[in-house]
């Protein structure tokens, strides 16, 4: 597809979308007062504040800019091609969390992977949400990101209780347990590590903090009964992603953590 053509799809120009954001200002002025005490307490991390509020405010901007061109297509393309650069960075930034696993970036983006396929085809297949592009690239995005965090956090886990606990480790495995009974404490520590503050947040939902996901439904004028409809399709969806990719992440790294006759990978427990 020409630029032309790309251009043609948008309504809105960047001079527009620049004007429009001087709604934005006052939050600006209150983190520009934040940093300024940051340089008064000289605590030196006025610099990164600002890197990070210009990056975030160039990446929303485009993505903005691209979605709204994405969502005018109703193309299934479209959605597969974001689908696979996010379950691209999503393997990166997990991987690379868990750089001392072997295989880490493989196992982080198939269980991400093969989570976000199985749960996207339930909900559209029991008719949850449409198949259209304004519907499944925004909770595509949320739920990836989400086992993306939880993956990466269970893998690193798993390594380093491995490494703190190798006597116990080898000792079982000296006494005929698999990889996987051998680990089996690891595994789990791992993973209620890294799922507890999803289920904290999911026991307090609504008592202490209104989710995003609702928090806008309200704001733009939804009822609040379809507005907590809509955050537990969410949040159940995102919890059982991250679930069920943390777990499978945890038996696919078994698989690379032990050499054939059972023992630790040197990797695993010498790599600093």
């Amino acid at each position: 597809m020409s630029l032309e053509l790309f251009a043609a799809a948008l309504k809105i120009t960047w001079q527009e979308y620049l004007f429009g954001m001087i709604k934005t200002l006052p939050a600006f002025v209150i983190l520009g007062g934040a940093m300024f005490i940051s340089f008064l307490q000289k605590l030196d991390i006025e610099r990164e504040m600002l890197y990070s509020v210009l990056r975030s405010f160039i990446q929303l901007s485009l993505v903005a800019f691209i979605l709204d061109f994405i969502f005018k297509q109703k193309n299934l393309f479209w959605i597969l091609l974001v689908f696979i650069f996010m379950i691209a960075l999503a393997s990166h930034t997990a991987g690379k969390r868990a750089r001392h696993v072997p295989y880490a970036i493989f196992i982080a983006g198939f269980s991400i992977f093969v989570a976000t396929i199985v749960t996207m085809t339930i909900l559209i297949c029991i008719h949850a949400i449409p198949l259209e592009p304004n519907y499944v690239i925004p909770l595509m995005g949320m739920m990836i990101g989400n086992s993306m965090t939880i993956t990466g956090v269970t893998l690193r886990r798993l390594r380093d209780d491995l490494r703190l606990q190798k006597n116990m480790v080898e000792t079982a495995l000296a006494l005929g347990a698999t990889p996987r009974q051998a680990t089996l404490t690891q595994v789990k520590r791992a993973l209620v590590i890294a799922l507890s503050p999803a289920l904290d947040n999911a026991k307090v939902v609504g008592l202490i903090t209104l989710p995003g996901a609702m928090s806008g439904l309200i704001m733009g004028g939804s009822s609040p009964f379809a507005a907590i409809q809509v955050q537990l399709l969410v949040m159940n969806m995102m919890l059982g992603a991250s679930t069920f990719s943390s777990i499978m992440s945890t038996n696919l790294a078994c698989q690379f953590l032990f050499t054939k006759t059972y023992q630790i990978v040197e990797k695993v427990v010498y790599a600093e």
